[in-house]
C-alpha cells in the first residue's frame, strides 16, 4: 500500500467517525428535548402525541407554545386580585343552585379574567389559544379546562344535562385553583 492509499483510508475513517459522532450527538439532543417536553407538558404531551402520532410535529408545536408564553409577561396575582377572584368564585358556586347554565358561563368568563390579569392574552384570543397558552405552565389542568368549556358550549346549544354542568363546575374549579396558585416555574420566570 502506498502512502496515498493509507492517507485516504485514514481520512475516510476520520470522516466516518465524525459522522457517527454527529448522529449520536443529534440523538442525545433529541432525547433530552423529548424528556424536557414530556416533563414540562406531562399529559398534554401525551394528548398531542395521541392526536397526531407524530413525535417530531408534537415537539415542534409544544416548543412553539413554550416560546410564545415565554415572551408573555406572566405575573402573580396581587392579594387584592386573589381575594376578588375568590369572592367571584363563591358567587359562581352560589349561582349554580338557581341557574347552573349561567354559573357555567360566569365560570368560563372568570377564568378568562384571571388569565388576563395574570398576563395571558385571554381577551384577544380564541379558546384553543387560551388552552394552549395555559398548557405551558398548567399542563395538569388544561384538559379540565377543555372539558368544562366543551360542556359550556354544549349547554349553549341546549345539549348539556344538569349533571354535566355540575361536572363542568368541578373542572372549572380545578383550573381556577391552579390559576390562583403560583407554580415554581412561573416564580422562576418572574424572578429572572
Amino acid at each position: 500500500m502506498n502512502t496515498m492509499s493509507v492517507t485516504m483510508w485514514i481520512v475516510v475513517a476520520v470522516l466516518v467517525t465524525i459522522a457517527i459522532l454527529a448522529v449520536v450527538a443529534w440523538k442525545v439532543v433529541q432525547r433530552r428535548r423529548t424528556g424536557r417536553l414530556r416533563a414540562q407538558f406531562g399529559p398534554e404531551y401525551a394528548r398531542e402525541l395521541e392526536r397526531t402520532r407524530d413525535r417530531r410535529r408534537v415537539e415542534v408545536k409544544l416548543d412553539d407554545r413554550w416560546k410564545r408564553v415565554e415572551h408573555l409577561h406572566i405575573r402573580p396575582l396581587t392579594p387584592m386580585d386573589r381575594a376578588r377572584f375568590i369572592e367571584s368564585w363563591r358567587m359562581v358556586q352560589a349561582q349554580f343552585v338557581d341557574n347552573p347554565g349561567a354559573a357555567i358561563a360566569e365560570a368560563d368568563r372568570l377564568l378568562a379574567d384571571i388569565m388576563s390579569t395574570r398576563g395571558y392574552p385571554a381577551a384577544n384570543t380564541d379558546f384553543d389559544q387560551r388552552a394552549a397558552d395555559i398548557s405551558v405552565d398548567h399542563p395538569m389542568v388544561v384538559e379540565n379546562y377543555r372539558t368544562a368549556h366543551h360542556i359550556a358550549v354544549q349547554h349553549s346549544r341546549g345539549r348539556a344535562s344538569t349533571e354535566e354542568l355540575r361536572q363542568a363546575t368541578i373542572h372549572y374549579r380545578s383550573v381556577f385553583e391552579e390559576l390562583l396558585s403560583e407554580p415554581n416555574d412561573i416564580r422562576e420566570r418572574i424572578a429572572s
